[in-house]
């Protein structure tokens, strides 16, 4: 069977980790060559070792401009081209309303809605006319959760992205698309929401009940669902939010 990626440069954006690190090892397995980045070199060198081919890391901060300014001139001088652009790198914290402060507004849409924006953006000289971009958003830009007011909000802001996006790209047959995970258990749970193992284990009980699937879904089930977006066999889905959550949002 012909790998759906067979030739393609991919940059993923956070694959050092989480879903980022299981869609980079899928899109390699599909013939792709994949950039990957992170804010750690540790976890990357430990990715790129995990992948085991095909793929070059570049520590990057893609709230920092700089930094993907030198990403993207890596990616130029290595193999000059882009065909596919997941970005994924994003961050979640908890703050009811009334405890919101300015840091932690600014740390999300920081990293969530600008590095999201300007990735993008200066990864268009590079892509292939026929392309496709997949961002990461989330379940929760359609429901609501305590205290996660603010990141579902730049979630909702990367889904409305892809919908101007898809029709600033027609042009050059770009497509732009969403891919919406619900509870899917990454080490961002730990390092960024600061959960213990007994909360985790009671999101993914509360998330058995209130899905259809009747559990949580894993990293390898929404890099498939990035691989179809990313590949020809969905050419003709373009500015759509895909919800890989189980059901969890459709009910």
């Amino acid at each position: 069977m012909p790998q759906q990626l067979q030739g393609k440069v991919a940059l993923v954006t956070g694959g050092n980790s989480g879903l980022g690190l299981a869609t980079a090892k899928r899109f390699v397995a599909e013939g792709a060559y994949v950039f990957i980045t992170g804010r750690r070199q540790a976890e990357l060198d430990a990715a790129v070792k995990e992948i085991g081919s095909n793929v070059t890391a570049v520590q990057s901060d893609a709230s920092k401009l700089a930094d993907l300014d030198r990403l993207f001139a890596t990616i130029k001088e290595q193999k000059v081209r882009l065909d596919v652009v997941f970005a994924n790198a994003g961050t979640a914290a908890f703050a009811p309303l009334g405890e919101i402060t300015e840091e932690h507004f600014d740390t999300l849409f920081n990293l969530n809605v600008k590095g999201l924006l300007f990735t993008v953006q200066k990864a268009l000289p590079l892509m292939s006319d026929g392309g496709s971009i997949v961002l990461n958003a989330s379940l929760v830009s359609i429901k609501g959760f305590p205290a996660f007011s603010v990141y579902s909000a730049t979630k909702a802001a990367v889904r409305s992205f892809a919908r101007g996006w898809a029709v600033d790209l027609k042009p050059r047959r770009i497509r732009v698309n969403v891919v919406s995970p619900g509870t899917v258990v990454t080490p961002g749970y730990k390092n960024s929401l600061k959960l213990t193992d007994e909360q985790i284990r009671g999101m993914e009980a509360s998330t058995a009940e209130a899905a259809p699937s009747g559990r949580a879904g894993t990293p390898e089930e929404i890099a498939n669902v990035v691989l179809f977006l990313a590949s020809d066999e969905s050419s003709f889905v373009n500015g759509v939010e895909l919800f890989a959550d189980g059901g969890q949002g459709q009910i």
